[in-house]
């Protein structure tokens, strides 16, 4: 089973990092949501950070972060061995992209949704 780590998940099933563990989960991954203070995302147990994931490697890990906090996390995630950053409209700043390609991440700037067969609309709020 393919694995991902959703940084930035939280509860709120109107915002695109929740969505994004929804897409995922239906998509077949094992999921990993990443939240500071979130406890439990789509009846998943929350990681404070990547480095607390109790695995050695993650296909992808997809960001829904600001940059200035996603430029803070890219070393936290470049403790893993990561198949594919997914760094998501809006996290996708060029500075975020130039720390996570100079850190040997492979980026891509997509909608992590969509790159697994989705859109966000598939995914209701209520």
């Amino acid at each position: 089973m393919p694995t991902v780590a959703i940084v930035g998940a939280g509860p709120d099933r109107r915002k695109f990092a929740n969505k994004a563990v929804r897409a995922f989960l239906a998509a077949g991954y094992e999921v990993f949501p990443v939240h500071p203070t979130a406890t439990e995302v789509e009846g998943l147990p929350v990681y404070k950070s990547v480095s607390a994931i109790p695995r050695h490697s993650l296909d992808a890990v997809s960001v829904y972060l600001a940059p200035a906090v996603g430029l803070n996390a890219l070393d936290d995630i470049a403790t893993k061995s990561v198949g594919k950053l997914y760094l998501n409209p809006g996290a996708d700043a060029p500075a975020v992209v130039a720390k996570a390609t100079t850190l040997g991440l492979p980026v891509a700037t997509e909608c992590s949704i969509l790159a697994v067969g989705f859109t966000p609309s598939q995914f209701p709020e209520e």
